[in-house]
């Protein structure tokens, strides 16, 4: 008797987007709902990683090194399967004044204008060898910084000719002005694509930064069944979508690529997204709260197009969260995970597939109902990083050696 589809588990390259997550949506298959939960916390990771404190002068960096990584973002499960090879920075090329700027109010600042932007982790030996393949993951961290802030909010479409490969490129697409010409929102193309030549840390751009790790990583596992999954919130949404494209744009044809994003803005005009639409072994998978704003910014009306496959999930759908009418909550990623972890599609009731404590919700929120017992914005450094001294006094306490900003 032939096996119907609904009785046959999705291959792993199914469920990274082979045949474009077709029959895994609805109902969500149970390893897709695993995976998005997992690509999830890997961008939970960069916010809960993130110093933005900037009584600290190491404001804008990862609080902790790549060794320790998972284990302090309380990640028990990922710091034994997944080991992070890479630390991405970021920068932006803008001229507002210095007093306009959120950075380490220290003279002794790590850094002036960098910032951690992400990390790129891979599958131990140990899991490779259990699963058969090595997964790569690149996980980009949301909006944060002023100067993230200030590229975000400028909707003006750019033209990425300087991204695309000379070898496939049309000479029809010249005219930055053409419909042809594939474009992104500039705030994205800048944060991807800016160095800072006085920085340890971004003397080469986002993008260089990570083309040339992930080419050492496909190198040094050349002979493995690899994949390469992007994931990513808000901004991290966007930079996950472009970077995925521009990895594959430049030369990685035959590794599966993915992006699993959630709430993500508008990307790129259509150009672009015809032109993604032509590499086989890429996929885009956007995670959406139907109420979430977010994701129709910029406006249709300013010539973006929608970017990927999209799974529709509704917040107001759990009997946990409060009716809030504050977008920030329905925009935010741990809400979304909630719901993903119960999501029994548009027409069935909320209700747990996969174990996942609701306290999660409120790590950077108030969206928890009171009688959750669970309180807002709980997520801090204890004491805010503050120490007490021998003598007395108390103080902001450096970071541990191993987590000390180290240029990559």
């Amino acid at each position: 008797m032939t096996t119907s589809k609904a009785q046959t588990a999705a291959t792993w390259a199914e469920l990274l987007g082979s045949k474009q997550w077709e029959g895994l949506l609805d109902p969500l298959d149970l390893n897709l709902r695993k995976l998005i939960l997992r690509c999830g916390d890997f961008c939970q990771a960069t916010y809960d990683a993130f110093n933005s404190d900037q009584h600290s002068k190491y404001c804008g960096s990862s609080r902790y090194g790549k060794h320790s990584f998972f284990h302090k973002v309380s990640l028990p499960n990922f710091a034994s399967d997944y080991e992070v090879a890479a630390f991405l920075y970021a920068t932006s090329r803008i001229d507002v004044p210095e007093s306009f700027l959120l950075h380490s109010l220290s003279r002794e600042a790590w850094d002036r204008e960098s910032n951690w932007i992400g990390y790129i982790a891979v599958t131990t030996d140990q899991v490779s060898h259990e699963i058969g393949r090595r997964e790569i993951y690149v996980a980009w961290r949301g909006t944060i910084r002023d100067l993230e802030w200030i590229d975000v909010l400028d909707p003006q479409l750019a033209s990425i000719k300087s991204l695309l490969n000379n070898s496939t490129s049309n000479d029809d697409d010249d005219d930055d002005d053409n419909d042809k010409t594939p474009k992104v929102m500039k705030g994205w193309l800048t944060i991807y694509t800016s160095d800072d030549p006085r920085s340890p840390f971004t003397k080469t751009s986002a993008r260089t930064q990570l083309l040339t790790k992930i080419k050492q990583l496909v190198n040094h596992y050349k002979g493995e069944d690899l994949s390469v999954t992007f994931v990513g919130h808000s901004l991290g949404a966007s930079l996950s979508i472009l970077s995925a494209f521009d990895l594959v744009e430049n030369g990685l044809s035959t590794i599966p690529v993915s992006a699993l994003v959630f709430g993500c803005p508008q990307v790129s005009n259509k150009a672009f997204n015809d032109r993604l639409k032509t590499f086989t072994n890429l996929r885009i998978l956007h995670i959406r709260n139907v109420i979430d704003v977010i994701p129709r910014y910029p406006s249709k009306l300013l010539g973006y197009s929608f970017t990927g496959i999209e799974l529709l999930i509704d917040t107001r759908k759990s009997t946990s969260l409060k009716d809030s009418k504050n977008p920030s909550d329905w925009h935010n990623l741990q809400a979304m995970l909630h719901i993903v972890a119960g999501w029994n599609g548009k027409d069935g009731e909320f209700e747990l597939k996969v174990k996942r404590s609701v306290a999660l919700v409120n790590k950077s929120c108030d969206f928890l109902k009171n009688e959750c017992l669970v309180p807002a914005s709980w997520w801090v450094e204890k004491n805010k990083g503050m120490v007490l001294r021998e003598d007395g006094q108390w103080v902001l306490s450096p970071p541990d050696e191993e987590d000390m900003p180290i240029p990559e």
